[in-house]
């Protein structure tokens, strides 16, 4: 057991300080190549923050475990919804824009309930590869949508990316040793999360949902604090949303065209959660005076957070 901690521990801090190292370097290599800081912020730095959760992903899938695979994306987009941002609003109040509340918000609750039609289609209990495919077709449009809002202004966090001034070389030396721990910690944190679940008899889908999930939240979750720290609201709140767009869209689309993902018994809950997660946050939005998450709301949602960890550590199946 103490091996297995030390595997998925160690894969954990591989597989970030990767994904760090492949930021840099791909910022670094497109500053190089004159790529405007607002593209850069919107591409390489959001799938910088997206990258441990995709690698997880992938050798979930090609591993065979689909319930690691289905738990650490639910997880990761509960854990964003109710948890960081319950944090984040606790440190100062969100504001929130037109453009997140109109179109992104929405879009991250459409795509959870279409994650819920699909594992209820036909077959039921399956995300099949024609689904992943639908899944990385609605996430090609949102990268045009994203694209197309840097082009025409709304969105201003590539503003806030430092760039760092390295050579070409270092760049992609940076990207290299990035793509590699990102490789390595992924299979070591995968499994080290096996392991410990058929040594410890607790469900893949638990694993997944907990220790995987936040571990790979963890970007999202330095990255939102910091910005609310800095009272950088749009950055903290689009950065959480961006995020679960990214792991029901692309990553859960490339898993399921890996392997078709058989969804394990309780994924119905966990479904649901992440339904009403993203939709308490599109209501809480529009109660008191302008579109803003207050205190008392974080700390509902992070309460919520607490109670839905303590539900599914004592009702495991």
């Amino acid at each position: 057991m103490l091996l297995n901690i030390i595997f998925l521990t160690a894969g954990l801090m591989i597989l970030i300080y990767g994904a760090n190292l492949l930021v840099d370097g791909g910022a670094a290599l497109a500053r190089r190549l004159e790529i405007s800081p607002m593209v850069i912020g919107l591409t390489i730095v959001a799938f910088g923050t997206s990258a441990p959760e995709l690698v997880v992903n992938i050798v979930s899938s090609i591993k065979g475990s689909p319930a690691l695979a289905l738990g650490n994306v639910m997880g990761s987009n509960i854990f964003n919804t109710l948890a960081i941002l319950g944090i984040t609003a606790l440190i100062v109040p969100l504001g929130v824009n037109k453009t997140t509340t109109r179109i992104e918000i929405p879009l991250a609750i459409f795509a959870a309930v279409l994650i819920l039609i699909f594992v209820n289609g036909t077959p039921p209990g399956l995300i099949t590869r024609t689904e992943g495919i639908c899944l990385l077709c609605f996430f090609g449009v949102f990268l045009l949508y994203t694209f197309a809002l840097a082009k025409y202004g709304g969105a201003g966090n590539g503003e806030e990316v430092k760039i760092k001034n390295h050579t070409i070389g270092k760049s992609l030396l940076f990207i290299g040793l990035g793509l590699a721990g990102l490789i390595a910690g992924g299979r070591l944190l995968v499994t080290g999360a096996v392991r410990i679940a058929q040594d410890s008899g607790i469900s893949e889908r638990i694993i997944g949902l907990t220790i995987l999930s936040i571990g790979t939240s963890l970007p999202e979750l330095a990255t939102s604090v910091i910005a609310a720290y800095k009272k950088n609201a749009d950055i903290a709140i689009g950065n959480v949303v961006g995020s679960n767009i990214f792991n029901i869209f692309l990553i859960l689309g490339t898993s399921a065209v890996i392997t078709p993902l058989k969804t394990p018994e309780g994924s119905t809950t966990d479904l649901w959660v992440n339904i009403i997660a993203s939709a308490l946050l599109f209501l809480f939005i529009f109660t008191g005076k302008g579109r803003k998450i207050t205190r008392w709301e974080g700390g509902i949602l992070l309460t919520l957070y607490l109670g839905y960890l303590f539900l599914i550590l004592n009702k495991p199946t």
